[in-house]
């Protein structure tokens, strides 16, 4: 890689599952709750990349954490992006949409404070080489937490265009913007992520190195590639696009 270009970079991680308890638990908005976890076994927890994933387990109300990971993995699990970490005081913090029959939102939504939980990984990141112009970062709740530490992370002044689409109750979910924070809040149902990007035009790519990020519904896969890299012309390489759930 040259000093000219941007990309990211697959680094792999010394994986672990973690058993913590339920510390803290912050509501957002009406729908959106950031729940810490920590304990001794969350000390050297590492996930650098913004877009890291790890897979949380329930254990059922009430019950012990059990003493193997192999045990561990017959529960409930969902994954998500740590949204913050402390590795020297053993704590993460996750922010999760609540929504009806969600495993992980049900247990992030009212599950007593002390209840336990594993985390597992992550086993890789989505590590930055080079030094970005200008970021492009797009989706739905469920790509809050990556978008945000994205922001975070960005050196200071870099220009972020952002678009975020959410329900009502959700239209007011904090993101560390600042003034070279160009943000859009797309709120449904009137408006949404799929014809927000479609309606994007060559003319409104950012100039110079471009760092793209897409994480919505599947259905927005596509649509999210034929801006990014056919109208934007940016290199496969500097840009990820997930679909994080699909609509079935």
């Amino acid at each position: 890689m040259t000093a000219t270009t941007v990309a990211f970079e697959t680094v792999p991680l010394e994986s672990a599952l973690r058993a913590a308890v339920l510390r803290s638990r912050q509501w957002l908005t009406p729908g959106y709750v950031r729940v810490r976890l920590g304990g001794p076994q969350l000390r050297g927890f590492n996930a650098p990349g913004a877009d890291d994933h790890v897979r949380l387990f329930f254990a059922p109300a009430g019950s012990p954490p059990p003493p193997t990971p192999e045990q561990w993995r017959e529960f409930e699990s969902r994954e998500y992006t740590p949204v913050a970490s402390d590795p020297d005081a053993g704590w993460v913090d996750f922010d999760l949409l609540v929504h009806s029959g969600g495993t992980g939102s049900t247990w992030a939504a009212h599950a007593p404070l002390g209840s336990v939980a594993a985390v597992a990984g992550p086993r890789r990141s989505n590590a930055v080489a080079g030094t970005p112009d200008a970021l492009f970062l797009a989706g739905d709740e469920t790509a809050v937490p990556a978008i945000t530490r994205f922001l975070r992370q960005r050196s200071p002044g870099t220009p972020a265009r952002v678009f975020v689409e959410v329900g009502e109750t959700n239209r007011l979910v904090p993101l560390p913007t600042d003034d070279a924070t160009d943000l859009t809040m797309l709120v449904r149902p009137g408006q949404n992520l799929v014809a927000a990007l479609a309606a994007l035009t060559a003319a409104d790519r950012p100039s110079g190195k471009v760092l793209g990020f897409v994480a919505a519904e599947s259905g927005v896969v596509p649509v999210a590639r034929a801006l990014l890299q056919d109208r934007w012309a940016l290199p496969p390489e500097a840009v990820i696009v997930k679909g994080y759930w699909r609509r079935d």
